[in-house]
């Protein structure tokens, strides 16, 4: 299936200059979301996963999903303020803002498999800060799936030694 006709592209969101690949289109029909879903769980599926962690916000979508296939808890790495209980958090940067991303201190057990799954990586910052805090936890990495890649920005680089991969690649703004 080519998922690329189901995402839209949207010019100079959210600020100029920056091109936007909006996933919600694609969440609107059923049989690309089923695709992708699959795909995202495919790799994992002959392993015990114990929890499948999810970025703000669209990752979410995709992580309960794929942790709902593979029979797994969700854990979620939140924007600061948001999750009601004791965090650890890291700061980050992105290609055109900072911010701070935070998790639940007990979300994720020592020796707990986890897998990472969000819905695009540009230049890596959310998900490498996502990475550190599930290790701080005591974590075990064991894959890391987006939707989207946007490689020319070198973001899923940073991540290799997590075998990450994607579904979808644009290759130039």
């Amino acid at each position: 299936m080519d998922l690329k006709q189901h995402i839209r592209e949207v010019s100079d969101w959210p600020k100029l200059g920056i091109r936007f690949y909006d996933i919600t289109t694609l969440l609107e029909n059923a049989e690309a979301l089923k695709y992708s879903i699959d795909k995202l769980a495919e790799p994992f599926k002959s392993q015990k996963i114990d929890k499948v962690v999810g970025i703000d916000a669209r990752g979410f979508l995709l992580a309960s999903a794929v942790a709902y296939i593979l029979g797994s808890g969700v854990s979620l790495v939140r924007k600061k303020g948001k999750l009601p209980y004791k965090t650890i958090f890291r700061d980050y940067t992105l290609e055109y803002a900072s911010n701070t991303v935070e998790m639940h201190e007990d979300t994720i057990k020592p020796g707990e498999k986890a897998i990472l799954i969000d819905d695009l990586i540009a230049t890596g910052g959310t998900a490498c800060a996502a990475v550190e805090l599930i290790e701080q936890m005591g974590g075990e990495i064991v894959g890391i799936g987006f939707l989207v890649d946007l490689p020319f920005l070198g973001g899923i680089e940073k991540l290799e030694k997590y075998k990450p991969f994607s579904l979808v690649q644009y290759y130039s703004e």
